[in-house]
């Protein structure tokens, strides 16, 4: 058995006392494992002559979830920063420290999200030469959704192709203006949010990873507040819901967002 496989094994006996059938849509541990190293692969960067990956990762937790590692909360982190570890030793990855797992609590989250953000941190060694900067903080956050275990083990199915669009007589699309820049709609729903999962990412930190959402409903568009932190506000009034008009203004966080509908 190879080393990262038994410390699946691992993770999965220490908590499968925890994860049983109650909490089938909960975040597992070892699928915790296995994004961390996904993240790690995704955020490699080349210097002349080695493949620098970041050495310290933030795990987001809905509350809900949260609770449920809290009498398992060090182990984990322990087998996640083997994991971690383990990897980067099988991929000939260049770490500046030891891999180190966080976790932080996220109320915007729901039962089974999860967010990971990933950083490059100088220890207190000198840094080999040609080595990355420092990042003074972590990255954007990828969120991910918890997959149950029906799902996992289940066989690929069959995939139907999705049938083709009927021809509209009237052509509009949709378009949101943010700092003078452009972002148009695609498909029936559209997140905003700090994520860079959402389909529109703002960097206002005032912004929460995923904070409103624009849906098409028939001709129409509407935003919902996706029980933000900080709301949606328009005029100054705090507002769940908007129906969307040529020319709607909105706050989400601190950013003001303005709303058109071209023909195209």
């Amino acid at each position: 058995m190879s080393v990262l496989r038994s410390i699946e094994s691992k993770l999965e006996s220490l908590f499968e006392g925890v994860f049983g059938r109650a909490f089938r849509t909960n975040v597992q541990p070892v699928e915790l494992a296995r994004k961390l190293v996904k993240e790690m692969d995704d955020h490699r960067s080349v210097s002349v002559s080695r493949v620098y990956v970041p050495n310290e990762y933030t795990v987001y937790l809905s509350p809900g979830d949260r609770d449920q590692f809290a009498d398992f909360q060090d182990s984990l982190r322990d087998e996640l920063q083997e994991y971690l570890a383990e990897h980067a030793r099988r991929e000939r990855y260049a770490l500046l420290t030891a891999p180190r797992v966080k976790f932080e609590t996220d109320a915007d989250l729901g039962i089974g999200v999860f967010g990971i953000a990933t950083r490059l941190v100088r220890g207190t060694r000198p840094a080999p030469e040609g080595a990355p900067a420092e990042q003074a903080a972590p990255g954007a956050t990828m969120v991910y959704k918890a997959v149950t275990p029906e799902e996992e083990d289940a066989p690929d199915a069959a995939v139907e192709p999705e049938p083709e669009p009927e021809a509209e007589a009237d052509h509009h699309r949709a378009v949101l203006t943010i700092a003078g820049q452009r972002h148009e709609l695609g498909g029936e729903r559209a997140v905003i949010g700090r994520s860079r999962d959402c389909d529109v990412q703002l960097t206002d930190p005032n912004v929460s990873r995923r904070h409103a959402e624009i849906r098409r409903e028939g001709d129409s568009y509407v935003l919902v507040d996706l029980d933000s932190t900080n709301g949606v506000e328009v005029d100054g009034k705090r507002v769940k819901r908007l129906d969307l008009v040529d020319g709607s203004h909105f706050t989400v966080g601190s950013t003001e967002v303005v709303f058109t509908e071209e023909e195209g």
